[in-house]
């Protein structure tokens, strides 16, 4: 017999891999929309999950973390080919955020049929309903993480984007330790994330009430 927690992760994996799909596919969108067709070349710009899947990221540490982690293959962007008009530090800033935003408008979605559903079948037994939370819960840990202002996550690169010009040559000495920066966030990140998440999550339980009266 499968463990109790090992199926629930079994079940959230397709959650999971649709979640970081959308927030690749996001990074491959914006960079092509700003001249870059780099990650458009690579088979980058899709929703299908199989470019975007990492054995070990996506697969394996689901299963095993008792948490929502993991990534996919980080999408190429190579800045030098953004149009012109577009600064690099500017272009890779849109680029980088367009990948929380995307998990942002999931969640979203998630907590408009949630609200849907109570609108529409008040008394009835849904089996949709626990798929749309944890639907909801991943994409808002897998945004408001990202959005750490530590390299190299995303949040990162706006960070460099709007940094001043005396501060940014510390700044990029800084992301050389980006490894033992990303162990450090994933070590201690649930204290940072804790107040965002719940605010937002806040939000988004204020958006199903809305919708459900």
């Amino acid at each position: 017999m499968i463990p109790s927690d090992l199926l629930e992760r079994l079940i959230s994996l397709p959650l999971f891999i649709l979640s970081l799909t959308l927030h690749e596919w996001a990074h491959a969108w914006s960079a092509f929309r700003l001249g870059d067709d780099t990650a458009a070349s690579q088979g980058r710009l899709t929703l299908n999950p199989l470019p975007h899947i990492d054995l070990l990221g996506t697969i394996i540490l689901p299963l095993l973390s008792p948490i929502p982690f993991g990534w996919a293959k980080p999408v190429p962007v190579n800045p030098a080919r953004f149009r012109r008009g577009v600064s690099m530090a500017g272009g890779m800033a849109v680029t980088a955020s367009a990948g929380p935003i995307s998990n942002l408008l999931l969640a979203v979605a998630g907590a408009v049929a949630i609200g849907l559903v109570y609108r529409l079948a008040p008394d009835a037994d849904v089996a949709a309903m626990p798929i749309l939370t944890q639907l909801v819960i991943l994409n808002v840990s897998l945004a408001v993480f990202n959005l750490i202002p530590v390299p190299p996550l995303d949040g990162s690169r706006v960070v460099a984007w709007l940094m001043p010009r005396g501060l940014q040559e510390g700044w990029r000495q800084l992301e050389g330790f980006a490894p033992l920066l990303l162990i450090a966030v994933f070590m201690f990140g649930g204290r940072l994330a804790e107040r965002p998440m719940n605010a937002v999550f806040n939000q988004l339980a204020h958006l199903v009430r809305l919708i459900a009266t």
